[in-house]
């Protein structure tokens, strides 16, 4: 895969309370496209951070229906996925590539 697919697999890491606990386990989660598969996104992270993957895990997250000043609007589908590094290995999202 070249560099561009690689950012194509990997939207944005997510940074909430969570995905923040996790990343003490060696855990980042990312959001992903609909259609990458675990071992394209393996792939992607270890192409473009230079770390070892040990496992991907992948859910589906559906959009919520919100109402913002009485007019309803819905958030759209995403898919997340939870990387776990392997021992030793760290991972930084908050800075840049």
């Amino acid at each position: 895969m070249s560099a561009s697919s690689h950012y194509d697999v990997i939207r944005r890491p997510v940074i909430t309370e969570k995905s923040t606990a996790a990343s003490e386990h060696n855990k980042v989660v990312f959001v992903v496209d609909g259609a990458a598969t675990k071992p394209q996104i393996k792939a992607a992270v270890e192409a473009l951070f230079k770390v070892k993957v040990t496992a991907v895990n992948t859910l589906n997250r559906k959009g919520k229906t919100k109402r913002f000043r009485g007019i309803v609007g819905r958030q759209s589908d995403s898919k997340r996925a939870i990387v776990t590094l392997a021992e030793g290995q760290m991972l930084d999202v908050t800075t840049g590539l």
